[in-house]
């Protein structure tokens, strides 16, 4: 059974801690692209399936062509 060698100190252990706390506490900010609340250093979607990160569209969103819409609109 592995054994620590040396007692941890508290200013250590609470080091440990905190970056535990300081991750569930300040990881939202708001989005500058889109004005939502978004994680810090991830890509934010919008409604449209589009991906943003720092200002820079990464991924494309899917439209649906209007002829396709109105013929689902209409089957229904």
């Amino acid at each position: 059974m592995a054994v620590p060698k040396r007692k941890t100190s508290p200013s250590r252990k609470g080091m440990r801690q905190q970056r535990h706390a300081r991750a569930v506490a300040g990881a939202m900010t708001e989005s500058p692209d889109t004005g939502t609340m978004a994680q810090r250093h991830h890509a934010t979607r919008e409604a449209d399936g589009s991906m943003w990160y720092r200002g820079r569209q990464i991924k494309k969103g899917k439209v649906k062509v209007e002829a396709e819409a109105s013929a689902e609109a209409a089957a229904e």
